[in-house]
């Protein structure tokens, strides 16, 4: 397993759009896919635990990536997340 810290750099957050546009991205990884912002967890493939963590603008945010291709999908999820917009 693999971990990183990361602040949001979307625009608008993770809001319904760019939380679809995640759920998508990290359904082509093989790898279990976590997000947690201040003691919450939520499975990264599931948009409505994705939305229930309310991932604004600069929020910062703990990606934990596990499987055969964790690498791969943590480069590929940190892009995506510090794109300044969609």
């Amino acid at each position: 397993m693999i971990e990183k810290q990361l602040k949001i750099k979307h625009k608008w957050g993770l809001h319904a759009r760019p939380a679809g546009k995640f759920i998508r991205l990290t359904a082509k990884f093989n790898s279990d896919v976590y997000l947690e912002k201040d003691g919450e967890k939520a499975n990264g493939k599931s948009i409505l635990e994705i939305l229930s963590l309310a991932l604004e603008y600069g929020s910062s945010v703990k990606i934990m990536v596990n499987g055969k291709d964790e690498e791969d999908a943590l480069k590929t999820i940190e892009q995506f997340l510090l794109q300044e917009e969609e």
